[in-house]
C-alpha cells in the first residue's frame, strides 16, 4: 500500500477537511495508550506567519548543540513525508504506511478529520522514537488545534498574528489572537514575537489567567539586525550572532523567537550551536532563490528566480519589503493562489514592484482560482496580467517580453504552487 493510498483513504473518515475539535483526537489518543504524554520536551508553536521558519530555527540550532529533534510541521511541499521528522531524519514511506495503517484500525472507522488522525500517527511515533526536543507546529489557531493536548511545553512560541482563515478563528486579530494564546499553559514560558497592540492585549490577559510566564518581543527579549548579524538580548544572553541563513528582515524576529525560547529551555546552550543554527537554517520557499533547474534555465543570463510560499496581506508585505532594498531590475510576477484566500489584497502590496504578472492556476489543486480569475485580480490592481497554462509557460513568457535583458521573476501566491515548483524544477 502506498502513501498516497493510505491518505486518500483517511480522507473519508470526517465529511469536513476542517472541524476544529480536541474531543476526538483525545478518544484516538486514549485508545492508542496516550502517546502525547510521553514524549521528549515540546516546543509548541503557532501564530500567523513565521511559524515554519521559527520550527526551523528551533530545529537547526537544537541539532548543532547536538541534540536528536522531532518535528512535525505543516504542509507539506513536495512529499508528505516532510511532515514527520524522527530525531531527525524524514519518516520513510514503509514506517509512514506501517504507522497510519495502525492508527486507522485503532480508530475503527470513527468520524476523525485528516490533520487529527496524522497527528495522533506523530504523537505515536514521536512517543516510540528516542529523541532529546519535540518541535510541534499547530495546524490552524491553536485553542482547539489537535496538536493542543499536550499538557505541558518547554516554550509555548507565538509569532506574529495578523488576519487569516478567518472563517475559521474570527474576523478581527483580536479574535485570531485568542484562538492562538489558547496553546499557553500554565507554568511554562509563553515566548511571544512582535503583535499589533491588540493581539497583545489579548495574548496577555490569556496568559495571566492561566498563570502562563512570558517572554515578549521589546520587553522581557528583543532581537535586531547589526552591520555583521543580528543583535539578541534576553533575560539572561547577550549575543551577537551571524544573520540568519533565510533572507528577510521578519526571519530576525522569527530567529529571536527561537532564541528565546531556547534561552528559557537551556540558557546553557553554547554560543557555537546558536551561531551555527541561525546562519546554517533551511526552510524552502520562503524567499528562496532557485538558481539551477530549468525554470532558472530558461530566463536571459543574469536574471534572478525567487520563490516564495507566503500567500496573505502579511506575507506580500514582507516580501515587498526586501523587494524594495534590493537592487533595480524589471520585476514579473508568476503568482496563483487558493480560492479561499483574496488575490486583490495580497497583490494590490506588490503592484506597485511588479511590471507584469503571469496568472496560473496550481495544478492539481480544484480549490485554486483558474489563471483568468488570478489575472483579473491582478489586473484589477494595476498590474499588467495574462493567464498562462503553467509555472514553464509563464517563466517562457516573461523571457520572451525581455528582449534578453536580465529579468527578476517571483513564484509567488500558494505554498501549493511552491510545492509543485520545486517538485519539477528539481
Amino acid at each position: 500500500m502506498s502513501v498516497d493510498a493510505v491518505l486518500a483513504r483517511l480522507l473519508s473518515l470526517h465529511p469536513r477537511v476542517i472541524d476544529l475539535s480536541l474531543g476526538r483526537i483525545r478518544r484516538l489518543l486514549d485508545q492508542l495508550g496516550r502517546p502525547h504524554e510521553g514524549l521528549p520536551p515540546v516546543f509548541h508553536v503557532t501564530g500567523t506567519n513565521g511559524k515554519g521558519s521559527t520550527c526551523a530555527y528551533l530545529r537547526a540550532i537544537l541539532e548543532a548543540s547536538g541534540r536528536r529533534v522531532h518535528v512535525f510541521t505543516s504542509p507539506h511541499l513536495v512529499r508528505f513525508n516532510e511532515r514527520i521528522r524522527l530525531a531527525g531524519d524524514l519518516i520513510s514511506d514503509d514506517a509512514l504506511v506501517a504507522l497510519l495503517e495502525e492508527v486507522e484500525t485503532v480508530n475503527a472507522g470513527e468520524p476523525i478529520t485528516f490533520f487529527e488522525i496524522i497527528g495522533a500517527a506523530a504523537f505515536l511515533a514521536f512517543s516510540r522514537v528516542p529523541a532529546d526536543a519535540l518541535v510541534l507546529e499547530v495546524g490552524m489557531g491553536g485553542r482547539l488545534d489537535a496538536t493542543n493536548v499536550v499538557a505541558r511545553t518547554a516554550a509555548s512560541i507565538i509569532t506574529p498574528v495578523s488576519l487569516d482563515h478567518m472563517a475559521f478563528l474570527g474576523d478581527t486579530v483580536a479574535a485570531i489572537a485568542r484562538e492562538k494564546a489558547g496553546i499557553l499553559k500554565p507554568g511554562c514560558p509563553g515566548i511571544i514575537g512582535p503583535q499589533t497592540a491588540d493581539a497583545a492585549d489579548v495574548i496577555a490577559r490569556y496568559a495571566r489567567s492561566v498563570g502562563a510566564p512570558l517572554r515578549r518581543f521589546g520587553q522581557e527579549w528583543t532581537v535586531a539586525p547589526t552591520a555583521s548579524g543580528l543583535r539578541y538580548e534576553g533575560p539572561r544572553w547577550r549575543l551577537d550572532l551571524p544573520a540568519p541563513g533565510l533572507l528577510g528582515r521578519h526571519q530576525y524576529d522569527n530567529a529571536g523567537g527561537a532564541l528565546a525560547a531556547l534561552e528559557a529551555f537551556d540558557p546553557d546552550l553554547p554560543p557555537a550551536a546558536l551561531a551555527a543554527g541561525i546562519a546554517g537554517v533551511q526552510w524552502p520557499a520562503r524567499l528562496q532563490r532557485l538558481a539551477h533547474g530549468p525554470l532558472a534555465a530558461a530566463l536571459p543570463p543574469g536574471s534572478e528566480l525567487w520563490l516564495d510560499g507566503g500567500h496573505n496581506v502579511a506575507c506580500a508585505e514582507a516580501v515587498a519589503t526586501e523587494l524594495r532594498r534590493w537592487p533595480a531590475m524589471p520585476t514579473h510576477l508568476v503568482f496563483a493562489m487558493l480560492d479561499n484566500r483574496d488575490p486583490k489584497a495580497f497583490l494590490r502590496v506588490l503592484a506597485p514592484l511588479a511590471d507584469s504578472l503571469e496568472a496560473v492556476a496550481i495544478p492539481g489543486e480544484h480549490k485554486s482560482w483558474s489563471a483568468a480569475a488570478a489575472a483579473d485580480a491582478a489586473a484589477a490592481v494595476g498590474i499588467p496580467a495574462t493567464p498562462a497554462a503553467d509555472v514553464g509557460a509563464g517563466v517562457a513568457a516573461i523571457t520572451a517580453r525581455s528582449g534578453g535583458r536580465p529579468v527578476r521573476v517571483l513564484i509567488c501566491g500558494s505554498l501549493y504552487l511552491a510545492g509543485v515548483v520545486l517538485a519539477d524544477n528539481s
